[in-house]
């Protein structure tokens, strides 16, 4: 343990940060040890739900008879009123905060956009949904997503 913890009169000297450094969050062993890593598991995941995709897409049917609809999609649109209204209510207090909580509201609302045009009927729903898609749902994921990217005032420019 007293390696890991040298007193700070024999510590070496920090070594000059490079462009790379400042990029990239040095690797330390957490509880797991070296050979675990969020960063597989999540790449791993994600490889794995190719294939999946596929079958999905050949084996589905085109349509379906769901229950619980109406909740389904009311859940949907309130949790898209609860994100904006959080986002609004931290910013309007410098809350940084406001940027977690506008990244998961800009991926509802894609997801919103998605499944509205997907799911309509051709005709007047269709252009409904694809009227309330880029005049409302896209339009304030865009504001979400800059929000969320937006650097923090006094944040480290690197």
């Amino acid at each position: 343990m007293t390696a890991l913890y040298a007193p700070a009169s024999t510590a070496p000297a920090p070594k000059a940060r490079t462009a790379r450094a400042d990029r990239v969050t040095p690797r330390r062993p957490g509880r797991l040890g070296r050979r675990f890593r969020v960063e597989w598991v999540l790449l791993g995941s994600g490889a794995a739900l190719l294939p999946w995709l596929v079958v999905l897409a050949t084996t589905l049917p085109p349509t379906a008879r769901v229950g619980h609809w109406n909740a389904a999609w009311a859940g949907l649109d309130a949790l898209e009123a609860l994100g904006l209204l959080t986002t609004g209510l931290l910013r309007r207090r410098g809350d940084g905060r406001h940027r977690l909580t506008a990244a998961a509201t800009c991926a509802l609302l894609v997801v919103d956009a998605w499944f509205d045009t997907v799911t309509a009927a051709p005709g007047a729903e269709l252009c409904a949904a694809l009227a309330m898609a880029v005049c409302a749902e896209l339009p304030l994921a865009a504001v979400c997503a800059a929000l969320a990217l937006r650097k923090a005032p006094g944040a480290d420019p690197g």
